[in-house]
């Protein structure tokens, strides 16, 4: 008997710890292939057994980070671990939900209405660098601040 771990039980241990993209198990085993190994066999197996799921996976990223980042960054960290785009966008927020979101981002961040247009800029900036859309920021930064005493528009 070889000291050798097998193909499959490398593969196991890594779902036991972790929900994990198909595209990204299959870079984690690729070095560790033997001739006698077939890698797709493998990973249609662990797939047909629900062992491993993209789309479970995919929604337990974006339930995890949705609160934190916007769509275009939730699609893009999917799309490079090999998810499916159509699988992506059945299981992103809804706007209403990433409006909320942003908003609750601004809160936290800042804790006040810009007080000039370098500051609305900053936390612009800020939304956009977390994936935010130009349509949510505005919406959010509306909504944000709609209770506080805010200059006059023209200000902005």
């Amino acid at each position: 008997m070889s000291n050798k771990i097998s193909l499959r039980s490398r593969a196991l241990n890594i779902l036991a710890r972790q929900e994990i993209s198909r595209s990204e198990l299959a870079r984690k085993l690729r070095p560790y292939v033997g001739e006698n190994d077939d890698l797709e066999v493998l990973l249609n197996e662990l797939a047909e057994r629900h062992w491993q799921s993209d789309e479970r996976y995919t929604e337990i990223y974006v339930n995890s980070k949705s609160r934190l980042h916007g769509n275009l960054r939730l699609q893009q960290s999917l799309q490079q671990k090999g998810i499916d785009p159509a699988l992506i966008r059945e299981h992103l927020p809804d706007r209403d939900e990433q409006i909320a979101n942003a908003v609750a981002i601004l809160h936290k961040k800042y804790r006040q209405a810009p007080f000039n247009l370098k500051e609305k800029h900053k936390q612009m900036q800020f939304l956009a660098y977390r994936g935010f859309s130009a349509d949510i920021i505005h919406t959010a930064l509306q909504q944000a601040w709609a209770n506080d005493s805010l200059p006059d528009e023209d200000y902005y």
